[in-house]
């Protein structure tokens, strides 16, 4: 994925409302930017740090800028990308599965985004992604974006009590049993995570569900992202290689 248009450094000042951030740009100017990133983000969220957004010239927006990325300080040295975009996950993921670029879901067949799960016995839903395979084989595939990175170097979902998440997981679980493939797939949006656990110290209940699901023929699996830059600045983002999912890691 591309970034529309060149991204503009500067320095977070605060996220506030959820879904604002001030920001002291480079050349001085101090703006309001929104903040596509409804939950808690923790660890993400660092006043001091550097930020890149995104600029646009729309007439009908309130707010003329985006907040994209967070520059992470590495403990021994260096700093980490991690996109506080949510909306970005769906189109990263997109675009390698329209390229076959996941291996294990390479050849599944026809996309289509926002999957409608209807049926008997089950609650209306709807899921990131269906793809349609010869024969009726149907992949049913949610995302989620992972950019918590815990002091232990480790990664972890959710960063807060996310019941949204849990019912995901039960609606995979319903269509693994009923024979249909069920994945989820996190989208590890943090160049310092190498590996995914559910965060049970914060969402025990959606911990728990993960790992039973796990059991129940929901597959899951996690990649990184692959930020690529050109003269210091980030240009796009792509689906990396895969990464371990430990799902009986607890943190502390």
């Amino acid at each position: 994925m591309d970034y529309a248009a060149p991204l503009v450094p500067g320095v977070l000042l605060r996220r506030y409302k959820r879904f604002l951030a001030d920001v002291r740009l480079d050349d001085g100017r101090e703006v309001v930017a929104h903040c596509p990133n409804t939950g808690s983000m923790r660890a993400v969220n660092v006043p001091g740090c550097r930020v890149w957004l995104s600029p646009s010239d729309d007439p009908r927006r309130k707010l003329a800028w985006t907040w994209e990325l967070i520059e992470l300080p590495r403990p021994e040295g260096g700093v980490d990308l991690a996109s506080v975009h949510t909306g970005r996950a769906n189109r990263i993921v997109e675009e390698a599965l329209v390229a076959g670029t996941v291996e294990a879901l390479a050849g599944a067949g026809t996309l289509k985004r926002e999957a409608r799960v209807e049926g008997a016995g089950r609650r209306r839903a709807r899921l990131d992604f269906r793809l349609d395979g010869e024969a009726g084989a149907t992949t049913f595939v949610e995302v989620k974006q992972v950019t918590l990175r815990e002091d232990d170097g480790h990664g972890y979902f959710p960063d807060a009590v996310s019941e949204r998440g849990r019912r995901h997981l039960e609606t995979l679980a319903t269509l693994a049993a009923e024979g249909h493939r069920a994945v989820l797939l996190f989208c590890v949006a943090h160049e310092g995570i190498r590996s995914v656990a559910p965060a049970g110290h914060l969402d025990p209940a959606y911990a728990e569900a993960l790992r039973r699901v796990a059991g129940e023929g929901v597959e899951v699996m996690a990649r990184t992202c692959r930020f690529r830059r050109e003269a210091g600045r980030p240009v796009a983002v792509s689906l990396g290689e895969a990464l371990p999912v430990e799902l009986e890691r607890r943190y502390r």
